[in-house]
């Protein structure tokens, strides 16, 4: 079975000198301190364990942390993460004068609701539309500011809030599995689900292609549904393709 790790990761923003409060250019010489992650939840798919770690045990350590979960994982779950999350870490692993993680698929749950028509595309919109629940409440700015200064409580209003989302995103993965395009192939079997590898599958029809006709099959575990790798017959009455 492959290793799919469900990541999300809290950053801290950027510290800049600005002279107004809208539609500002902030030059280099503005920054007073860039923008990092603070702290990062992440749970092995199929596992009950939320792993957290953060910058209070040391930057270092927590980036070692987070990338020995990556070079592990044969795919990655996120939200929004193609764009925030997985830039973000390899960048903060660059500075570190850290070798890239070994290669991982990549599985962007926004992706699959921006090929949706709903009032938001947001997590926490999603996760309550299929009654998952909701994202935890907090005040905002105001608990990044109180963590980056060190403050105790604020530090486990965000470990909740982290692990929160993570797993969220690990129940949203499971509901929106079958309306993945493109699901790393986790199957074993000769006829198994591709998506969640699972043997219980029901033959349904035939797809075709210009030539070729295939078996297909709909999971009964997760929904997903696929085709067989070999063609149950070429097509007797094809005259020619075009060039």
């Amino acid at each position: 079975m492959a290793n799919i790790l469900v990541i999300d990761i809290e950053t801290a923003p950027h510290k800049v000198y600005a002279w107004g409060l809208w539609d500002q250019r902030i030059a280099l010489n503005q920054i007073v301190e860039p923008g990092y992650t603070l702290c990062f939840a992440a749970q092995w798919y199929g596992k009950r364990e939320i792993i957290f770690d953060s910058v209070r045990n040391g930057t270092k350590k927590m980036l070692v942390h987070v990338h020995k979960l990556l070079d592990e994982a044969d795919a990655v779950v996120h939200y929004n993460g193609t764009s925030f999350d997985i830039p973000t870490l390899r960048g903060e692993f660059m500075g570190a004068h850290m070798k890239p993680p070994s290669p991982f698929a990549q599985i962007d749950l926004i992706k699959v609701a921006r090929s949706t028509r709903m009032a938001s595309r947001k997590l926490d919109y999603l996760a309550g539309v299929l009654g998952l629940g909701h994202k935890l409440e907090h005040k905002g700015m105001e608990l990044w500011r109180k963590c980056m200064d060190g403050d105790e409580a604020s530090w486990r209003t965000m470990e909740r809030y982290n692990k929160r989302d993570v797993r969220l995103t690990s129940e949203v993965y499971k509901e929106l599995r079958p309306w993945i395009k493109g699901h790393p192939n986790l199957s074993n079997g000769e006829v198994a689900c591709p998506t969640c590898g699972s043997e219980n599958v029901q033959a349904r029809g035939k797809q075709k292609t210009l030539t070729m006709a295939y078996r297909r099959f709909q999971c009964q575990e997760c929904g997903s549904w696929f085709r067989d790798t070999k063609a149950a017959h070429r097509h007797a009455n094809v005259t020619g393709i075009a060039a």
